[in-house]
């Protein structure tokens, strides 16, 4: 029987017993036991706090290499992605229509991200994790620079629906680069700065925003172009760097059982039986973050410029200063998630952030910079955890494939955010400002229903029906009632699904072959998990 019990029974068996886990598994528990187990998994295990600057001088040259290359496509994947939020009115000016028309371009981006992940996710899965990074971007140039020349409205939401699906294929291979060969004890302050590229690129575009647009006769146009320059650098640095090591073993194995393709497809369909409910569970929680985190940001700097008047340096200043709390959230959070557990960071960090969501939508003044920081510290800081806890629950055979199209399909759920947002806030009219329509935007992130009398009573005397706040108690229900595998090893000698399609005798052969060249001490210092010699001489050990 399929549960998610199994995951959190393996948390603990993996982080203590240094033996292939494939061939001594885990005890199962019912679903009883399961559920009552909730609440006392959550206790923190208190591990180690090492100084945070010995864990990342753990990483050698090249997981340091790989660390960048993803974070930097990410990083531009995020500023790709930011340029449509920050350019809103001069779009709708352009093209003749409402903000919430144009919008449509982020929904459209967020419906086809799940495409992207499924294609890319696959491809990086069976040919490995450089090749399709390297496509990924390739379309990247092409889809910046279409949309910079775009004259209709038609051709502007096409070029998005194209562009996401290149940004959604770029997520899961980011994270196995940068994770998949990342020394254990390093791998939560790794996966909080890794996410923070997200936020950079916020940043990033933020400030190009604000020099490139609307200084030159072409108006938005420029920052789409200079968009599509970045990534080709990207390109040739990834060219320049191999496989990872945790790649590589795991083609070793397949090719060892005779038939690359066969043996990947026989995995896909033991992960499929064996893992379809957790892959349920992170589609479930993946929307849940997503809501989070572009139902608080999507909308925001329109919110501050048109409700609240925010001139356009404001606006900037605003979003460096939110987006610095969300790089200073994830690397921080990211980093206890070590120390206390995944789950119990990710909850923590909501409670507080769900608390701070009034002075996010409601302070009139600059001093909204304040909360903006320390909302997006918490937002950030709950996702700094996301992609070393999506590594640690995916099937290791499809852990490209799994991190991506679940973050992906999460986005899919909660991509019409923005529109709804924007379409709900435009009943809540303002007092225009000459020719500019205001609307009060901050009622929705707040409170996204239709303008009933009895909900406005309800608003007028401060009883706020929260809609960030739902989400933020979402995401803190489904964590809790989530597993958990901190210390989950990704070498190949760790994974039952691959023992199981491949063969253990093809697996070993693959191990004591590696040992033979002398590749034990590189492998264990690169975190890929090779297995002990002491488990080989035992036939896997006890």
């Amino acid at each position: 029987m399929v549960n998610m019990a199994n995951y959190d029974e393996e948390k603990v068996h993996n982080v203590h017993d240094e033996s292939p886990p494939y061939v001594n598994p885990a005890p199962k528990m019912s679903i009883g036991t399961y559920i009552a187990t909730r609440i006392p998994t959550l206790k923190p295990p208190m591990n180690e706090a090492p100084n945070p600057f010995k864990l990342l001088a753990m990483l050698n040259f090249q997981q340091w290499m790989f660390f960048l290359v993803a974070f930097l496509a990410w990083s531009w994947d995020a500023f790709d992605f930011f340029t449509v939020s920050l350019t809103v009115p001069y779009l709708s000016k352009q093209f003749d229509k409402k903000p919430s028309q144009i919008t449509w371009g982020i929904t459209l981006v967020l419906m086809f991200r799940s495409v992207g992940s499924v294609i890319f996710g696959i491809a990086a899965d069976r040919y490995g994790r450089k090749w399709p990074f390297i496509v990924n971007n390739m379309l990247f140039v092409v889809l910046e620079l279409g949309t910079g020349f775009c004259n209709t409205y038609s051709e502007f939401l096409a070029c998005r629906a194209l562009f996401g699906v290149a940004m959604g294929g770029l997520y899961g291979n980011a994270a196995a680069t940068a994770l998949e060969d990342c020394p254990e004890a390093a791998r939560g302050i790794i996966s909080g700065m890794l996410q923070q590229g997200y936020a950079f690129g916020y940043l990033l575009a933020a400030a190009f925003a604000r020099g490139l647009v609307g200084t030159t006769p072409h108006g938005w146009r420029p920052l789409f172009w200079f968009g599509a320059c970045p990534p080709v650098l990207i390109i040739l640095f990834r060219f320049c760097l191999p496989e990872t090591k945790s790649y590589r073993e795991r083609a070793a194995v397949r090719k060892a059982n005779g038939n690359l393709t066969r043996t990947f497809l026989s995995e896909g369909r033991v992960a499929l039986k064996k893992h379809w409910l957790i892959l349920i569970y992170l589609v479930l929680l993946m929307a849940g973050f997503n809501f989070m985190s572009h139902g608080s940001q999507d909308v925001y700097p329109l919110m501050i410029q048109n409700q609240y008047n925010f001139s356009p340096d404001a606006v900037t200043v605003t979003q460096v200063v939110a987006n610095l709390g969300a790089i200073s959230g994830g690397t921080i959070v990211g980093f206890c998630s070590q120390i206390f557990g995944r789950r119990f960071s990710i909850i923590f960090i909501s409670i507080i952030g769900g608390a701070l969501l009034y002075p996010y939508t409601f302070v009139s003044s600059h001093r909204i910079m304040a909360a903006a920081f320390f909302e997006q510290f918490c937002v950030q800081g709950a996702w700094g955890v996301i992609p070393i806890h999506l590594m640690e629950l995916s099937p290791g055979s499809f852990r490209t494939f799994v991190v991506g199209t679940t973050y992906q399909l999460g986005n899919l759920v909660s991509s019409a955010s923005s529109t709804i947002e924007t379409t709900i806030g435009e009943r809540f009219p303002l007092p225009p400002k000459g020719k500019t329509e205001r609307y009060e935007y901050g009622k929705v992130i707040v409170c996204p229903f239709p303008p009933l009398t009895s909900i406005q009573t309800l608003i007028n005397n401060k009883l706020k029906c929260i809609f960030m706040g739902c989400v933020f108690a979402y995401v803190i229900i489904l964590t809790l009632v989530g597993p958990e595998r901190l210390g989950q090893k990704f070498g190949v000698a760790y994974d039952r699904d691959l023992a199981e399609a491949a063969g253990e005798e093809s697996l070993a052969a693959v191990v004591r072959r590696r040992e033979a060249i002398g590749n034990d001490d590189d492998e264990e210092s690169s975190g890929s998990g090779t297995v002990e010699k002491r488990g080989i001489k035992q036939g896997g050990g006890d």
